[in-house]
C-alpha cells in the first residue's frame, strides 16, 4: 500500500509485512476485536480465517460484521443455510455478532465474547 501511496502518513504506527500470512499473524495478535466492513475477497478471507479459529478456541475476540445497507445479508443467509445442512452446529452463530451502525460494533464489541462449548465435531455412528 505504500507504493501505491494508500499508507496514512498521518498514523501512529505503519507496520509493513512481507505476507499477507505475516499480516494476518500480526492482525490477529495485536488487535483486541476484529470487525468486517463491506469489503472484498480480502475481507471475506481474513474474517472466515478468524470465525476459524474462533471455532477452534484458538481466538477468543469478539468478531462483528458490520451490515451496512444489509451488505452481509447474503452472506448471514449462506451461513443459515450451511447451519441447516450441518456443515456446523448452532454454536457457530454465536462466533459472531451483526451490528448495522458502527455505534452498534461499540456496543458489540463492548459486550464481549459469546462462550462456546459445544464440540465442533458431529457424532458419527
Amino acid at each position: 500500500m505504500k507504493v501505491r501511496e494508500l499508507a496514512y502518513d498521518e498514523a501512529d504506527e505503519i507496520v509493513t509485512v512481507i505476507t499477507m500470512r505475516e499480516r494476518k499473524l500480526l492482525m490477529e495478535t495485536r488487535a483486541d476485536a476484529f470487525v468486517a466492513l463491506p469489503g472484498g475477497w480480502g475481507t471475506l478471507e481474513e474474517i472466515a480465517e478468524i470465525l476459524t479459529l474462533r471455532q477452534l478456541e484458538v481466538v477468543k475476540k469478539p468478531c462483528v460484521f458490520l451490515n451496512q445497507d444489509g451488505f452481509y445479508d447474503p452472506l448471514l443467509q449462506l451461513f443459515d443455510r450451511m447451519l441447516a445442512e450441518r456443515f456446523f452446529k448452532p454454536s457457530n452463530m454465536q462466533l459472531f455478532r451483526v451490528a448495522t451502525t458502527v455505534e452498534e460494533v461499540f456496543r458489540q464489541i463492548d459486550a464481549g465474547e459469546e462462550a462456546v462449548s459445544e464440540s465442533k465435531w458431529f457424532e458419527t455412528r
